[in-house]
């Protein structure tokens, strides 16, 4: 299984086709994970779920759809993603990440996914069939942290497992542009052009060491992301695709001038 870093933007891609991200995430095909397997379960590593240590959520039955985001219309809090646990890859996922020294990992018995895995994944599989769980960043620490993490967990690739980072490439809400239509002409600011074409030259580039370092080598970093919350999945699905691996941009687009919706596959090189 390849690894990818998906930005799911806004939470009315869930509802709005004037969005050009949301026609990327339906056109989805298992061709863009491997050949055409489906994978049997999903890890997805989001931006909106922070913990102080590593956390995964063990749902034994149908993941509940979390509404983590207020003042949008009505539509959106009907809308549900009823797609079953996947306990095992969990416990999986806890287990390696303990044996490589990130432990203790918390298990989380009661909470479901929130809309950075449900608001992508109800585009790309609609049929919520395959099992999902998720797994917490911490903000307290560095790209380099969450590369290790995400090293740890290539075993589970091998299993038949789909590794998704959901974040946004670029993501200040404070900077958005909320007085343009998500699909204003409107051209992104310097800073987010310039941060989303580094990011974009340091992956396909290979040079995953200033990913690691991005506050200190890219462009506008500290106001591209004030947080690094959308930014850490990225460093996961990286680090478990493992080094040397091949970048590939498989969708650019933007809404509302500032949300960068590039999205990454990333692909183990064989020796």
């Amino acid at each position: 299984m390849d690894t990818f870093y998906l930005s799911h933007g806004a939470p009315t891609l869930s509802i709005d086709d004037s969005i050009p991200a949301r026609h990327f995430f339906k056109s989805w095909l298992p061709a863009r994970v491997a050949g055409d397997q489906t994978p049997r379960a999903i890890l997805v590593v989001s931006g909106h779920w922070e913990t102080a240590t590593p956390a995964v959520n063990v749902i034994r039955g149908t993941n509940d759809t979390i509404y983590d985001f207020y003042g949008f219309p009505k539509p959106m809090y009907q809308l549900k993603y009823p797609a079953p646990g996947a306990p095992d890859v969990a416990l999986r996922t806890k287990e390696l990440l303990e044996q490589a020294g990130f432990g203790p990992v918390k298990e989380d018995h009661s909470r479901g996914l929130d809309h950075g895995a449900w608001v992508p994944l109800m585009l790309m599989y609609p049929d919520a069939n395959i099992p999902v769980c998720q797994l917490s960043v911490q903000t307290g620490r560095d790209g380099a942290y969450h590369y290790e993490l995400g090293r740890a967990l290539a075993p589970l690739r091998e299993d038949g497992v789909l590794i998704v980072g959901s974040g946004s490439a670029t993501h200040n809400l404070g900077r958005i542009l909320r007085t343009f239509a998500p699909t204003s002409h409107e051209p992104p600011p310097a800073w987010a052009a310039e941060f989303d074409a580094w990011l974009r030259d340091s992956l396909v580039a290979g040079r995953h060491d200033d990913v690691k370092r991005y506050r200190e080598k890219a462009p506008h970093a500290e106001v591209a992301h004030p947080s690094p919350d959308h930014f850490y999945p990225l460093h996961v699905a990286l680090g478990a695709a493992g080094d040397g691996c091949k970048a590939e941009l498989i969708h650019h687009s933007w809404s509302n001038a500032t949300l960068s919706y590039a999205s990454y596959r990333f692909t183990t090189t064989q020796n």
